[in-house]
């Protein structure tokens, strides 16, 4: 029997947390996925059609809280300050479609599991960067082996324990770069990954304001002096124990003397005989950490000297100095390359150093003073997100790949939107990540042969991150481009005169004319001639030129030979009057149902009553459009107005012949009796002239094939993507 999914997924999470952890944990894990879950559903439907810059994946929940509000919520805090748009996720609580939805992923301490791998895969596939963000050498046993409260670990724990940093480890080694704390967090990271930041951590703006909060409310006592220590985790239990002879003899020499011990820690026997003088909390929110850290009047930040210790955080001294408490620190690490020694902070190494230099700030409280405010200011200035945010914006401007997107009225590929996603094909092959934006459709993905673009609403209140380049097509796009500040470069790719698409008294004729106004925050460029000339002349306005093109070896170009029924094939919408359809079907009456037979290709329009149609071709995929035209002799194609006639030129790729009116958007490259055989608008003596003609005449036939090859040729986007890219790209 099938399991549903949600079940499925809590079962299995059942089995792994008795098999790591035992029976007693089951109540509250059960009841935190079951409201991850709820958020996750939440969050995939908030979010799924929202366009942000970056996504943050924490590998951190509620029981680790502090890396992720260092790492996630305080980065997301600097980036923002910066101008881009942020969202963290859990990373169980992932989706594929996210993928769509951003410009960027940070993994923050996330083990490799299967869904992850396919993420990142999906993203690179996208050209689409992913960093992995870590505090600590939690990556590789190598480093973790070095960690003493490890060894308090049963079997299985520690097994599970080394597996989770394995992946970790793993999920490291396939992103593209790493951000990171420290130097010698960086310098074990670049043996992973090729390029490595760093970005220390930083206080929030909230941790500044409670900070200052507790430092307004911070009393004073003349006669009790505190020692705080506030342990960040188990792992540092072991570093307590380095100062314990030290803190016995201070408390010892001391009366005056007491203690604060925050976190997970029972009473050191050395510090027994002081009980008294000794005040446990246990942790707590972190809204209230700055006050009790206030409360002291040295904070003590002691630390083995390990791999794993040096590649540590500063953290301890900057809460401390935001609320003018001196720290006292191992000389190791973050700590030797932030704190200015004597002047902003006290470094030590051995336990004599300790003691002497807990003693001369015990007796002096003066140079206390002194050295907390000195790092009070330096921290203000230099260790809170809010003045700490350019450097991680300029990385990652730096980092991020080109940011292209098209908006289009929807997926119905017409001749307009099939250039439009050509052109966004190219962008993408020169490693851009492209987003479709669509006015109607509610598609996640276009895919074709060549690639897969993630596409989302063109809603503005959704367009919330940043573009280098956004595409309009068609006139109902470009609004999108006029309203967005996100948007470094914004291009119309203006495709032919849409008022006429409409009658007169429609309106959508006068927003329509509207947007060929000249609009100097936008860059025009057409895909035909003619419209740059009434581009100019009607509107003022300078449009650049790229030629359409075709992609020859998508059709089967062979020789008709004319013998038995000759097919004729008729395309386009009849209900759209400047396609001239009922023309066509106006000459095909007159030919012998015997002689010649009426293929119909339309991809909205249905035939009328009075057509001779004896296959009607609805909705073909593009793709299977060659097909069509192979199978065909002739094309009869009676278009009065287009940007860009793309049927002609598709069927002379395939080796067919063309009858066709001329008109401003196949002018460019049909020639009469070169590569074609043209006729006047109404003249249906002369179109079925040229019918027969192309029936009969084995000479003409022959001219024309080598023509319209050889106009198929010069056509090819092979030849015109430089000119392309270098409208686009300026290459």
């Amino acid at each position: 029997m099938r399991k549903s999914g949600q079940m499925y997924t809590l079962t299995e999470k059942i089995k792994k947390a008795v098999t790591e952890e035992g029976i007693a944990s089951l109540p509250d894990k059960a009841i935190r996925y079951l409201k991850r879950a709820g958020k996750e559903r939440e969050f995939q439907q908030q979010k799924s059609r929202v366009y942000r810059d970056i996504l943050f994946i924490s590998g951190c929940n509620e029981n680790l809280p502090h890396p992720h509000r260092y790492r996630v919520l305080h980065q997301m805090e600097q980036l923002q300050a910066g101008g881009y748009t942020c969202d963290s996720v859990y990373f169980e609580e992932i989706s594929i479609s996210m993928v769509r939805c951003y410009s960027a992923f940070i993994i923050f301490r996330c083990p490799l599991t299967d869904k992850l791998s396919g993420f990142v895969q999906k993203a690179k596939l996208l050209h689409k960067p992913v960093w992995y963000d870590v505090d600590d050498l939690v990556i590789d046993t190598v480093y973790t082996d070095q960690i003493p409260w490890l060894s308090s670990m049963n079997e299985l724990e520690r097994n599970a324990y080394d597996e989770n940093v394995r992946r970790m480890g793993k999920m490291l080694s396939l992103c593209d770069a790493a951000i990171t704390t420290t130097k010698a967090l960086a310098e074990e990271l670049k043996k992973y990954v090729p390029e490595v930041l760093i970005n220390r951590n930083c206080a929030s703006d909230e941790m500044l304001g409670l900070s200052e909060k507790a430092l307004a409310e911070k009393k004073r006592t003349s006669s009790r002096i505190v020692l705080g220590y506030f342990s960040g985790s188990s792992t540092h239990l072991d570093d307590f124990e380095l100062i314990l002879p030290v803190l016995s003899c201070i408390m010892k020499k001391y009366e005056t003397v007491n203690m604060l011990i925050m976190g997970i820690m029972d009473m050191p026997s050395e510090l027994e005989e002081f009980g008294d003088r000794i005040h446990r909390v246990e942790f707590m929110d972190y809204r209230k950490l700055p006050e009790w850290i206030a409360s002291v009047d040295i904070n003590l930040a002691p630390l083995n000297d390990t791999i794993f210790n040096r590649a540590k955080s500063e953290n301890k001294w900057t809460e401390a100095a935001l609320v003018q408490v001196v720290t006292v620190a191992s000389r190791l690490g973050a700590f030797q390359e932030k704190i200015r020694d004597g002047i902003d902070g006290i470094l030590c190494g051995s336990q004599q150093e300790w003691f002497e230099r807990l003693c001369d700030l015990v007796e002096h409280p003066v140079k206390r003073a002194e050295i907390a405010d000195n790092a009070y200011q330096r921290c203000r200035r230099e260790c809170v997100t809010l003045m700490n945010s350019t450097n991680l914006c300029e990385w990652v401007k730096e980092h991020m790949t080109r940011c292209c997107g098209f908006i289009l009225p929807a997926l119905s590929i017409s001749g307009g939107i099939r250039v439009a996603l050509t052109h966004a094909e190219m962008l993408y092959e020169e490693g851009a990540q492209i987003s479709l934006f669509l006015l109607d459709g509610e598609d996640e993905w276009y895919k074709d042969k060549a690639c897969v673009f993630p596409v989302l609403s063109a809603d503005q209140e959704k367009m919330q991150g940043q573009l280098d380049l956004a595409v309009a097509t068609m006139w109902n796009t470009v609004d999108f481009l006029d309203h967005s500040a996100k948007i470094r470069k914004k291009i119309y790719l203006v495709q032919n005169y849409e008022v006429e698409f409409y009658p007169p008294g429609s309106p959508y004729r006068i927003p329509a004319a509207a947007t060929y106004g000249k609009n100097d925050r936008i860059f025009y460029l057409t895909i035909s001639k003619w419209c740059v000339k009434w581009l100019k002349d009607q509107y003022h306005v300078d449009a650049e030129y790229i030629p359409n093109g075709i992609f020859p070896d998508q059709y089967h170009a062979h020789r008709r030979k004319m013998s038995g029924k000759i097919r004729i094939l008729i395309e386009g919408d009849c209900n759209a009057k400047h396609k001239n359809v009922d023309e066509s079907f106006a000459v095909v009456e007159r030919l012998d149902p015997e002689e010649f037979e009426i293929w119909y290709m339309s991809y909205n329009g249905t035939p009328k009553d009075w057509y001779r149609v004896d296959r009607f071709l609805h909705q073909i995929p593009y793709e299977q459009t060659p097909d069509v035209y192979a199978e065909c002799d002739i094309l009869l194609k009676t278009s009065l107005l287009e940007s860009f006639s793309y049927p002609p030129l598709e069927m002379m790729a395939s080796g067919g012949f063309v009858v066709a009116v001329l008109n401003d958007g196949n002018q460019e490259y049909l020639e009469g009796e070169k590569n074609c055989l043209l006729y006047a608008r109404g003249d249906i003596e002369q179109a079925i002239n040229n019918i027969f003609r192309l029936k009969n005449d084995a000479k003409l036939r022959d001219t024309l094939y080598q023509g319209g090859l050889e106009t198929v040729k010069k056509r090819s986007w092979d030849i015109i993507r430089p000119k392309v890219l270098e409208k686009y790209l300026g290459k």
